[in-house]
C-alpha cells in the first residue's frame, strides 16, 4: 500500500489547525495565526507513528503527549485548569468532527439491506474533508456558542406564595422590564397552569402592540440561586408559552 507522506501531513496540519481554531473561538482565546499555525505543526508530526512499530496502548499515549504539546505550544500556560479546559475542548471538537466524517463516510461508502452493511465501492476523499470539515466545525462553534450564551440565562428558583413553594426553573429575558407602575416592583412572568390564584391584582403594563392589564399576585420572597432572595415584587400570571421554562424572569432581578 502507498502512503503519500506529503498528503497526509497535510491533512492532519489542516485538521488540527481547525480543530485549535475551534478552541479559540469557543473560549474566545486572543491567540495570534503564528501560534496556531505552530500548533497545529506540532500535531502534524504525529503521522511518523505511522512508520513506528509500537503497541496501542504507546500509540495512545503518544498522541495524548502530542496533543499536550499542541494546546502548550498554542496557548501556553497559565494554570493547570486554563491548559485542561483547552484540552478538554480540543477532544470534544475532534470527537464531534471525527464523528461527523465518519457517519458521511458510513452513508456514502456503504448500502444497507436489513442489518447487513457492505462497501459499494465509493469513499469520501481527502477533497470532500477539506470542504465539508469547515462546515461542519462552523456549525459546532455556532451551536455551542448558543448554547453556553443561552445557559447563563438560566437559574433555579424557589418562589413563595402564602408559604407555599414553587420550584421553578427560571429563565432571564433583557426584553422583561415590566414594572408596576404605582409600587414600582419588578414582574416577573409565571404560566397559569403553574400558578393560578383567584387572588390577584390587576396592573396596567405596556406591551409591544398594545396596552393591557395584566393579572398578578404578591409573592413572599424569591430565591433566584446565585443571585439571592428578593422580596419587592409581583408574580405576572400569563397564558402564553414560556418555550421550556416554568417563569421569565425580570432583568432588574438580577442588578444588586
Amino acid at each position: 500500500m502507498k502512503i503519500y507522506v506529503d498528503l497526509v501531513f497535510f491533512l492532519n496540519f489542516f485538521f488540527d489547525l481547525l480543530l485549535l481554531f475551534t478552541v479559540s473561538i469557543i473560549l474566545k482565546r486572543n491567540i495570534k495565526i503564528r501560534r496556531l499555525l505552530l500548533g497545529a505543526f506540532v500535531g502534524a508530526i504525529s503521522i511518523f507513528t505511522l512508520f513506528m512499530k509500537i503497541t496501542t496502548l504507546t500509540l495512545f499515549i503518544i498522541k495524548i503527549i502530542i496533543s499536550i504539546l499542541m494546546v502548550l505550544t498554542t496557548f501556553k500556560f497559565k494554570n493547570i485548569y486554563y491548559t485542561l479546559k483547552n484540552l478538554l475542548y480540543l477532544y470534544t471538537s475532534s470527537m464531534i468532527l471525527g464523528g461527523f466524517l465518519y457517519f458521511l463516510n458510513v452513508q456514502f461508502s456503504y448500502k444497507q439491506e436489513g442489518l447487513i452493511f457492505y462497501h459499494n465501492g465509493l469513499s469520501i476523499n481527502f477533497i470532500f474533508l477539506i470542504i465539508f470539515s469547515p462546515i461542519i466545525i462552523y456549525i459546532y462553534i455556532r451551536q455551542a456558542k448558543e448554547l453556553k450564551n443561552n445557559y447563563a440565562n438560566y437559574y433555579k428558583v424557589d418562589l413563595y406564595i402564602n408559604k407555599k413553594k414553587y420550584k421553578l426553573n427560571g429563565f432571564v429575558d433583557t426584553g422583561n422590564k415590566l414594572i408596576d407602575p404605582y409600587f414600582h416592583k419588578p414582574i416577573i412572568i409565571v404560566n397559569k397552569k403553574i400558578i393560578d390564584s383567584q387572588n390577584y391584582l390587576l396592573v396596567p403594563v405596556n406591551t409591544i402592540n398594545k396596552k393591557s392589564l395584566l393579572k398578578c399576585i404578591k409573592v413572599d420572597k424569591i430565591d433566584i440561586k446565585g443571585v439571592g432572595i428578593k422580596k419587592d415584587l409581583l408574580v405576572g400570571i400569563s397564558d402564553v408559552s414560556l418555550e421550556g421554562v416554568d417563569c421569565i424572569l425580570n432583568y432588574k432581578l438580577m442588578e444588586g
